[in-house]
């Protein structure tokens, strides 16, 4: 209908919502259609003959006769439809009837309604199912730009016509006419499958979130240089010269759906294909009466009993013994000739049935070792000599491999499952192809240098090489005559010029090698100065142009440099002012990885001396031409050495296979520089005297359509393209009316090999056939730096035999080549890959296909293997390379044979032989040979990713990719697939360039629709999918995308994506199996307590030695409040704490007579003023200081129980005045004590905001004076409690431990003897003073001790960070105490302040111990950098240790002033996931380092038990510490919100072994091991006093010499240890010894799969992954795996760390992270301690209170 005005209203209104249902998606194109017809159906018939009438073809085809089906503009002479993008695919197999062809078929992936292809009647729809997504492109059925494609004979639909102008005009402001038009089938293809997709349940992950400072602003994006329209920006988009992914490809040939809905597990069927624009209506004598029979056709598989007779069996079944057979198509003289052999038939022009072309013969035979003869039978001599032999031939160390045994071995095989599916090859073994005889023309000059002579001679004024300008113009053209006189000038030059390398003078030498670097735009001068190197006998190297000095990829080529020995450098001189230059003396700077060059200039040089003669130098044909580089899949730089002999053999074949003749005009689009461009426009071309003109890519940028014009203009016979030229001229349509191109009789495309090739060479043959354009020039080429040309498909094509317009191409399934094997796919096959030929074999070439991977043994016809070709025109060698020239240059074909045993039994041995003496050299490229030697290629080895066992081709994944509506959100070229490593197996990474205004939901729809055509169509899932801004992909210097340089940055986390959506869960198969946990109840703690004694294990208990026994009594524990009145009475005047401010000055000092005195006047202040009774309870809310200590005692004074509570931050009073006023209230604290800021913050306005001031207890004043003395010290029992100790734990648990007077008088009484502390010693302390260890050190042990405090509070030592270690060096400290809250602010703000520091005289040399106080595992690698670190400065690296305490008891384990070094232990990793404890060696895989947590305390006795069971552990298990002391504390005060579940942690009891004794559970996993160590000699020298000095302090409490210490080792466990007296000085002796090893916090335990993961594990490795990460930490949320991040760096820089965090937890821990969170620095909560509150963080990220940069949510 032209107008639906005349039509009813409600069938307008319905119109209008069809329109709208599309328009949103909610329909299928299909579905549309459809109902759009049923619609209109009354209102038809009367318009229908007017509407045919009306069509008309587009412009675009240049098509004459619409109705003619032969017409250009639809069928080549191939009988192969070409869409309007370019791709091509086979119509429909003449031989099926009209009837079976359109019969309806449905499919049933995941919702069978979504996509429905019905038989469509004439006037019914022809749309495309699930092409709904298409409309915005305008794309739509009956567009002008499908009407020819979609109808080839001639039919329209005459509904469609009005609804696609309709949209066609709605949508003309979203896009551009070229990007209608040229849309790909393929695309069709993959949203017919998205729609497919849409019932598939969504994941309920949310959408990526951005702060909106990232949303905000494009990271670096570089506007300017966006191209304003697409017209503008495809030659920009453009890939590097290997791989260019410009445009798709015909990869999937058909759209109709397949017949039944295939769904199995281990392959999915897709539901999408390029659509058929192919229609019944189809004229039938288009193609040759052939069949392609589907995969699972019955001729695919033959049965056994079709086999030829086998001698031996009459039946093969795959669990006999494989039976050999003499073959008799075995190798032969003859077979070595025989062109013709069995190989799969997927051409157009066989006419042979497909049922020969499967296997002939075939033997399934296992694939065994071949079996040694073994040694005894040859030696006539005994056992024991031979034995005895074997032993001496055996190395004395062992190989590495068995120290380590590779434990990941299980990742790996079940990375790579066998499919028992997996189509297996067939056919017979090949035979290599011999390609014609070369045969040299009478004229062919002998070698190159003759031929410029020759030619520079007789025809000196013929043109040989033309460039344009950027403009178009011809600018310069290089006649044969002056490229002469120019080479011979510089040869003349470069054999006299005499370069400076250092000291000496050198001149170049035939044979040596120099670098050219020209640009991309001076081809003239590149081949003067090629041709100067040649007739000098140099070797050149051309390289590309270095941009700038820090460019990655030149830094590459650098190395080559390096390695080549290159030292000169030619080079324009243009190019030499263009290069960087150093700013200060402005001389060519010092590129990055490269050597120290000569440049030399190669122009305006003076002319040779008459008696110079070129000619004179003889070089050998075997020595070195030239060197190419060429680059690896890692980005590895290599040098592919040609010799001379190669190079002209090359040249001559190329003059043969391509009919070179002299004075041909060649246009040139490829880089001059390397492979093809070079072997065609710059050698071949001189050999035979032919005219090359150059277009630069610049020009190629601005004007698409150049290289035509010049065809037209010059009457080009040849021009050398590749097929992103051939698209980009499609393009510049405007252009088109002026071109001819019937002067071309060859059109060489350097890429044929790219499988994408096929749909360009098909569009550009389908346009320019009226141009003139024969269908027998276009001629693509398969080509590698290590063979040269591959194979080419010939010129013209009589000479081979075949008929001009046949040319080689099938259907093969992409999922058999996935496994690779060659299966001719059906036309309705979903997942099929249409290839074209390139060709045959070089002339004098013999080619065959060896496997890819493992021993190159030959491949069976129809199995896809590595291309390997001998002749004389190969490359040599990689420079300098021996390992890799072998392994590429020097390989020997394999011929497998069958032997069966002598006696008739046994296995089959294979044999491997070589088919002949020739060396081979592989291609890298990968393919199979076609009948009558037609190579196709169907990969590269450096585009290959094998995934989960199955080989998937980049390319392939690109034109998916691409496919999925790319030009609303990615630039169609800028784009890089990938494979890496992670856990054993290749995972596809996916990196787009985005469009500037695309938003962040429409890219997160994008990119999960990729992954659903991705999956659908390969089966493969894609690990990453990165888009990165405009422009911010690496490129090559011909402006394509690096992809190796591409992988580099996303692998070191420099690409700097916008948007990242990781897939591991879908994507990693093969983590390790879910431990299961067997709730059996057979096996008891009891049995296995049995179990470990039966297996001789050590129960699990250790004891520090004994605390002291008098001759009969136990010494009786003394009460502080005593000890402090002792002390002011004994010696008052002794200064026992003084405290130092931030610049290390004192700043205040306390003897024991003021510590007393002080104590008592607030004893009396509390009394008076605040009416505290003994008993009460107090908090003290000071900073570290002298006033806390004073408050603490005033308050044992009075008999009242002291709280002590860090006072809140002013800068952050909302988060930490909160905890304060909680645990005033927990504590039942009547009154608070505080000093006056303290208290006018708590009163203040801002405190007002948190807490009402009003609502405080009583708070008092430590500096009120009270109006009477204190009357006397109260009395107080052993067992009352002397103070509660109250803090946070990491899981953000407040809890507060009764501490009694017995256990603070036990616990100072262990310390004191431990770390022999006397009133003589100096004591810094560095620690926070409001519980904990921190506590006992700073407030009571000093005055128990009687030695003298230096207090630093850590909040100085942020300001200044070296005032720590300078108090230590200036006091002369022997022992100090801190926290790894000090320790990582040391490291981090001194590491570059050593020097400075040195000059301060700091010296460290006077530390004896350096305790760490923590709660933690020992946190190995910051102590082992502070160490090292502070090394430097005297510090002794044995001296560091850590301490280790907990709730239950604040001190357990501290390393004693004479205790040896700590001992370290590496475990293995995954057996501590399983709670055992299994060593291993240092840099075992898996291995991680645990440091002992200091010495037991005397008196202290520890086991290992199940936390669980309550069973006793043995030596081998992980269990919970517990703990068995005097000083442990007096049960729980409070545990607030949560009373219930620890009333056991104070005495909990075995229930096996003593079950009568009482423990308290320290709440931390660790394990025991008895080790041997010695007491350090070298350690104690210096630091040990003697015995003397010890016996001379007779200010402690029991003096020495009364107090006999009896240390005995009478417990199973115990330490035996010398006497405190007698040997600790001298002893050398080796000891037994048991070590606690801490390994972490029952509570923040992380179960995941089954097994126990500790979060400081996976945040070690999270922290090694990235160097912009400044901490992290990880808790679990619904069993998802969280990991939040710092970020220290820009924000630009947030989403880098998402692979990277994803890959290392995968890797070192096997386990998926489910979302990284990326904050900035400090987000992470860290206590006083330096511990990381991992639950406040999860709730601050469950309650969205982070303010992220980035949330990923992995899929």
């Amino acid at each position: 209908m032209e107008h639906t005005s005349s039509l009813p209203g409600y069938v307008r209104e319905k119109l209008a919502e069809l329109d709208l249902e599309l328009s949103e998606g909610d329909i299928t194109q299909k579905g549309y259609e459809k109902k759009r017809a049923k619609l209109l159906q009354p209102f038809l018939k009367k318009h229908e003959g007017d509407k045919v009438k009306s069509t008309q073809p587009p412009p675009y085809y240049n098509v004459k006769d619409t109705n003619n089906s032969n017409s250009h503009g639809n069928i080549n002479n191939d009988g192969v439809i070409v869409s309007s993008e370019g791709y091509s695919y086979v119509t429909e197999v003449p031989s099926l009837s009209s009837s079976q062809q359109r019969h309806s078929k449905k499919i049933d992936f995941h919702q069978s309604s979504s996509v429905s292809t019905s038989s469509t009647p004439q006037g019914g729809n022809a749309g495309a199912p699930g092409y709904e997504n298409m409309r915005p492109q305008g794309g739509a059925v009956g567009d002008p730009g499908y009407q020819n494609t979609r109808e080839p004979s001639g039919f329209q639909n005459p509904q469609s016509t009005n609804n696609s102008q309709h949209r066609q005009r709605r949508t003309q402001r979203k896009v551009t006419h070229n990007e209608k038009r040229y849309h790909s089938v393929r695309q069709e293809a993959v949203q017919q499958a998205l729609a497919a997709l849409k019932g598939r349940p969504k994941p309920s992950l949310p959408m990526p979130s951005k702060r909106t400072s990232v949303l905000n602003r494009s990271p670096g994006c570089n506007d300017e240089l966006d191209s304003s329209t697409d017209d503008e920006s495809i030659p920009e988009e453009t890939i590097s010269p290997d791989k260019e992914y410009n445009y798709p490809r015909d990869h999937i040939s058909n759209s109709i759906l397949p017949p039944e809905p295939i769904i199995k597990p281990p392959i999915r069927e897709s539901s999408m294909g390029p659509q058929q624009h192919s229609r019944p209506d189809v004229k039938q004598n288009q193609l040759p009466n052939q069949k392609y029979p589907s995969s699972n056709s019955a001729p695919e598989r033959r049965p056994p009993q079709n086999l030829p007779p086998i001698p031996t069996s009459d039946a093969l079944s795959t669990d006999a013994p494989p039976i050999a057979y003499k073959r008799e198509n075995d190798f032969s003289d003859k077979a070595f000739k025989q062109k013709q052999f069995n190989a799969p038939d997927i051409t157009q022009f066989n006419n042979a049935h497909r049922a020969a072309d499967r296997v002939t013969r075939y033997v399934n035979v296992t694939q065994n070792d071949l079996t040694e003869t073994d040694a005894n039978g040859k030696w006539k001599v005994s056992a024991k000599i031979q034995q005895l032999l074997n032993t001496l031939k055996r190395p004395k160390r062992r190989p590495l491999p068995e120290f380590y045994e590779d434990n990941d071995i299980e990742l790996e095989i079940a990375a790579n499952t066998k499919d028992p599916n997996a189509p297996k090859p067939e056919g017979s073994t090949m035979t290599p192809v011999q390609g014609e005889q070369l045969s040299i023309p009478a004229g062919l000059p002998r070698t190159l240098e003759c031929a410029l002579q020759r030619y520079g001679t007789n025809s000196f004024k013929s043109p040989m090489a033309t460039v344009l300008d950027p403009n178009g113009k011809i600018t310069t053209t290089l006649t044969y005559g002056k490229l002469l006189s120019r080479a011979q000038k510089i040869a003349y030059a470069l054999s006299t010029k005499i370069f400076s390398k250092g000291p000496e003078q050198v001149t170049l030498k035939p044979g040596d090698r120099v670098a050219l670097v020209y640009p991309n735009n001076d081809p003239l001068s590149f081949i003067t100065a090629w041709y100067g190197c040649m007739f000098r006998g140099l070797v050149p190297l051309p390289i590309e142009l270095p941009l700038s000095s820090s460019d990655t990829p030149p830094q590459q080529v650098g190395f080559l440099l390096s390695s080549c020995g290159i030292t000169v450098a030619l080079t324009s001189e243009a190019c030499l002012k263009g290069l960087p230059k150093s700013s200060t003396t402005g001389e060519i700077a010092k590129l990055k990885g490269w050597p120290r060059l000569q440049w030399f200039v190669t122009e305006h040089l003076p002319k040779p001396p008459k008696e110079f003669n070129v000619g004179n130098l003889r070089v050998d044909d075997s020595a070195a031409a030239y060197i190419e580089y060429t680059t690896d899949k890692e980005g590895s730089v290599m040098g592919v050495t040609v010799t001379r002999a190669a190079m002209i053999n090359h040249c001559r074949a190329l003059t043969m296979a391509c009919h070179y003749t002299e004075g041909e005009t060649i246009v040139c689009v490829l880089d001059f520089k390397r492979e093809v461009g070079l072997w065609h426009s710059v050698l071949t071309s001189i050999l035979n005297g032919m005219h090359v003109i150059f277009i630069p890519y610049a020009l190629m940028k601005l004007r698409p359509s150049s290289w035509m014009q010049l065809i037209t203009k010059h009457r080009a016979s040849c021009c050398l393209v590749k097929s992103r030229d051939l698209h980009w001229g499609l393009l510049a349509t405007k252009d088109h009316k002026d071109i001819s191109l019937s002067s071309l009789r060859m059109l060489l495309v350097a890429d044929g090999a790219n499988p994408w090739s096929l749909s360009s060479c098909d569009q550009f043959l389908s346009v320019f056939q009226a141009k003139g354009l024969r269908s027998d020039a276009i001629c693509p080429c398969a080509s590698s730096s290590e063979v040269f040309t591959v194979s080419l498909r010939r010129p013209g094509r009589g000479s081979c035999g075949f008929s001009p317009s046949a040319t080689g191409r099938g259907v093969l399934s992409m999922a058999a080549l996935s496994h690779g094997v060659v299966r001719v796919d059906s036309e309705d096959s979903l997942t099929s890959l249409t290839l074209q030929d390139c060709g045959q074999v070089m002339p004098a070439a013999q080619m065959v296909v060896v496997r890819s991977e493992g021993s190159p043994v030959l491949c069976k016809t129809d199995q896809v293997g590595e291309i390997c070709v001998t002749s004389g025109s190969t490359s040599a060698s990689y420079f300098g390379l021996d390992g890799m020239t072998n392994s590429t240059f020097k390989v020997q074909p394999l011929l497998e044979e069958f032997e069966q045993p002598k006696d008739g039994n046994g296995t089959v041995n294979i044999i491997s032989k070589p088919i002949g003496e020739d060396f081979y050299v592989r291609s890298g490229l990968l393919g199979f040979l076609g009948p009558g030697g037609l190579v196709f290629v169907c990969g590269s080895r450096d585009g290959l990713m094998t995934v989960t066992g199955r080989k998937h081709n980049a390319d392939d994944i690109i034109a998916t990719v691409l496919a999925v509506e790319p030009m609303r959100f990615i630039y169609r070229g800028r784009i890089a697939v990938f494979s890496i490593k992670v856990l054993r197996d290749e995972r596809v990474c996916v990196i787009a360039e985005q469009r500037p205004d695309c938003s962040e939901e429409e890219s997160f729809q994008w990119m999960s629709r990729v992954l659903q055509a991705v999956d659908s169509i390969h089966q493969v899932g894609i690990y990453c999918l990165a888009l990165v801004p405009p422009n911010h992909l690496p490129k090559t210097p011909l402006g394509g995308i690096h992809l190796c340089e591409a992988r580099r940055r996303f692998l070191e986390g420099s690409l700097h994506p916008a948007n990242v959506l990781m897939c591991p869960h879908t994507c990693v198969t093969n983590l390790p199996k879910p431990r299961e946990l067997h709730q059996d109840t057979g096996v008891g703690p009891a049995s296995v307590m049995v179990g470990n004694l039966v297996q001789g294990n050590r129960l699990a208990e250790a004891h520090g030695r004994d605390v002291g026994l008098a001759e009969d009594c136990e010494r009786k524990p003394q009460l502080i409040t005593g000890v402090l009145r002792w002390r002011a009475g004994t010696s008052p005047d002794h200064i026992i704490f003084t405290l130092l401010n931030s610049k290390g000055a004192i700043a205040k000092t306390l003897t024991c007579s003021e510590l007393h005195k002080r104590a008592e006047k607030i004893a009396a202040l509390l009394q008076e003023r605040g009416r505290i009774e003994p008993g009460d309870h107090v908090a003290l809310i000071f900073p570290p200081g002298l006033d806390l200590l004073c408050a603490f005692y005033g308050c044992l004074y009075l008999g009242a129980i002291p709280i002590t509570i860090r006072p809140p931050h002013p800068q952050n009073l909302n988060t930490t005045l909160p905890t304060v006023r909680m645990i005033v209230d927990v504590s039942k604290s009547g009154i608070v004590l505080s000093i006056q800021p303290i208290i006018k913050l708590l009163k203040s306005r801002e405190a007002a905001t948190s807490i009402d001031p009003k609502t405080w207890p009583p708070i008092l004043d430590i500096d009120d004076n009270p109006k009477r003395k204190y009357a006397g010290i109260a009395t107080v029992s052993f067992d009352s409690s002397a103070y509660l100790d109250f803090s946070v734990s990491t899981c953000g648990r407040l809890s507060g431990v009764n501490i009694t007077h017995r256990s603070l008088s036990s616990l100072c009484a262990s310390l004191k003897l431990a770390c022999e502390l006397y009133p003589s010693r100096h004591v810094a302390l560095c620690l926070d003073p409001y519980c904990g260890l921190g506590f006992v050190m700073w407030t009571l042990i000093g005055v128990y001790s009687g030695h003298h405090s230096i207090l630093i509070a850590p909040y100085e030592v942020e300001t200044n960070p070296s005032l720590w270690l300078s108090t230590l060096s200036q006091h002369r400290v022997r022992d100090t105490f801190c926290s790894y809250g000090v320790i990582e602010l040391c490291t981090k703000a001194l590491s570059n302040s050593i020097p400075s520091l040195k000059q301060r005289n700091i010296d460290l040399r006077c530390v004896r111990t350096c305790v760490v106080v923590a709660e933690e595992r020992p946190r190995v690698q910051l102590t082992q950098q502070f160490c090292k670190l502070f090394q430097a400065l005297g510090l002794n690296t044995r001296c560091v240790s850590t301490s280790f305490g907990c709730r239950v008891n604040p001190a357990i384990c501290v390393q004693g002033a004479s205790s040896a070094e700590s001992a370290q232990v590496y475990v293995d990793m995954r057996a501590l996931r399983n709670n055992r404890v299994a060593l291993v060696e240092r840099g075992a895989p898996n291995s991680l380092c645990v440091i002992e947590s200091g010495k037991l305390l005397p008196g202290v006795k520890v086991i290992i038990a199940n936390p669980d069971t309550k069973g006793h552990c043995g030596d081998s298990h992980l269990g919970e510490i517990w703990v068995q002391a005097p000083h442990n504390a007096n049960g729980y005060f409070t545990i607030y919100g949560d009373e219930t579940d620890y009333n056991d942690h104070f005495n909990a009891k075995l229930v096996t072994g003593a079950t009568s004794e009482l423990y308290a559970r320290t709440g931390y996993l660790g394990f025991l091991r008895r080790t041997e160590c010695s007491q350090a000699a070298s350690l104690l020298d210096e630091t040990t006093p003697s015995v003397a000095s010890r016996d001379s302090d007779t200010e402690s409490l029991n003096s020495m010499s009364q107090l006999q210490l009896n240390f005995s080792n009478a417990s199973l466990g115990a330490n035996s240890e010398h006497s405190l007296i007698g040997g600790a000085g001298n002893s050398n002796d080796q000891e037994l010894h048991d070590a606690v090893y801490v390994v972490g916090a029952v509570d923040e335990v992380i179960s995941l799969r089954g097994m126990n993961y500790h979060p400081i594990d996976i945040e070690n490795s999270v922290m090694r992954c990235h160097k912009k990460i400044a901490e992290c930490a990880v808790f679990t949320w619904t069993n998802l795996l969280v990991v939040v991040v710092e970020l220290d760096g820009n924000e630009s820089e947030a989403l880098d760390l998402v692979p990277l965090v994803t890959n290392t937890v995968l890797e070192d821990h096997q386990l998926i992270v489910g979302v990284v969170v990326v904050v900035d620095p400090g987000v992470v909560p860290i206590n006083s301690r330096g511990e990381k509150q991992r639950m406040h963080l999860r709730d601050g990220f469950l309650a969205d209170q982070l303010d992220p940069i980035y949330v990923a949510y992995n899929m």
